[in-house]
């Protein structure tokens, strides 16, 4: 597919993830600047034409953008995106949208203030397994959700840790993973009210969690469980189990279940369970596959921002949006130190 947009597109940090948002720029619209103080940033700009700058305000000064995309450490999210939406420039975010709740207020109170979209990176909710699955709730296919229950399990090796941050608070899969399940666990059945939570940092006794528990009251009246854990052998995480990124080993698994009154779905398999007749537990109950496709969530995720840049298109995941996922994390942070937490949704 060739290029689809003339936008004048900024990336602003070219990191692991800053990377494949440049390689998407280049290939569907105008990737006019790369800025990421490091150096080595500069190569990979002139390896697609772009210019490289060592900050934000000389790129600003010198070029004209119709959109950004940040994608530098959390801590930098809040100046970033601010300075992109001084200027009315919609911008892209990778989550989280900011470093704490407090940062991504501020965030979302200017973007909503000044009326310019900010899309932040949940990138799964472009997902093509997530759109059938979203599909066949709203059609009804399960009834009302009672029940919910999401896993990451997987074993994160030791050398991951060689970087001193990821053994210090708030580097734990709670912050890094979690956020991505919450995300869809909201799509999937609505808000979230309160929640109980445990932690633990037994297993390799860092200052970080290295396994959470969570249980979750919908404002809905639907309950759920949610277990993580970046140090066990196990194949059910969306990471292993959907298949939508090379780098992970794909399982035939699901890492999350839903439970409705008319019938119960695994994902990310689309494996549905109804009673083909009377609805009780003495009578058969079959499963059916619903229809799937593969799709690379990040790309549409870009093809989206594109929409919004040209367009005016709302975005799927606001900056609201985003928001909203960070004080669930954060009280659920809260509560596997004090005890239940309520959230002001």
């Amino acid at each position: 597919m060739g290029k689809t947009s003339t936008a004048k597109i900024v990336v602003i940090g070219a990191g692991l993830i800053g990377r494949k948002h440049i390689e998407l720029v280049a290939k569907h619209a105008d990737l006019v600047a790369v800025v990421d103080f490091a150096p080595s940033a500069k190569d990979v700009a002139e390896r697609y034409g772009a210019r490289w700058f060592p900050d934000l305000q000389g790129c600003f000064e010198d070029v004209s953008l119709d959109g950004a995309i940040v994608a530098t450490p959390n801590q930098l999210h809040l100046d970033h995106a601010r300075t992109c939406l001084d200027r009315g420039i919609p911008v892209l975010v990778e989550k989280p949208l900011a470093e704490n709740v407090e940062a991504a207020t501020q965030i979302v109170a200017q973007s909503e203030a000044a009326g310019v979209p900010i899309l932040v990176g949940h990138h799964r909710r472009h997902s093509s397994l997530v759109r059938a699955a979203k599909a066949a709730i709203d059609a009804g296919q399960l009834g009302k959700i009672v029940v919910v229950n999401a896993q990451f399990w997987l074993f994160k090796p030791d050398d991951y840790f060689d970087a001193e941050w990821r053994r210090q608070e708030g580097a734990g899969p709670t912050y890094i993973n979690l956020i991505h399940d919450i995300d869809l666990l909201r799509y999937f059945c609505g808000e979230i009210v309160s929640v109980h939570a445990v932690q633990s940092n037994a297993t390799r006794g860092f200052d970080v969690e290295d396994s959470c528990a969570v249980i979750l009251e919908f404002g809905n009246g639907a309950l759920g469980t949610v277990s993580i854990s970046d140090t066990v052998s196990a194949p059910w995480s969306w990471e292993l189990t959907s298949g939508e990124n090379p780098v992970y080993p794909t399982t035939d698994m699901s890492c999350y279940t839903l439970g409705g009154t008319h019938g119960s779905l695994s994902i990310p398999d689309l494996q549905l369970w109804t009673h083909p007749g009377k609805r009780s537990w003495w009578e058969p109950i079959d499963a059916r596959q619903l229809p799937r496709s593969a799709n690379d969530p990040v790309a549409d995720q870009f093809l989206h921002f594109l929409d919004i840049v040209e367009n005016g298109a709302a975005p799927l995941v606001s900056g609201r949006e985003g928001l909203k996922n960070m004080m669930v994390l954060d009280a659920i942070k809260h509560a596997s130190k004090h005890g239940k937490t309520d959230i002001a949704v």
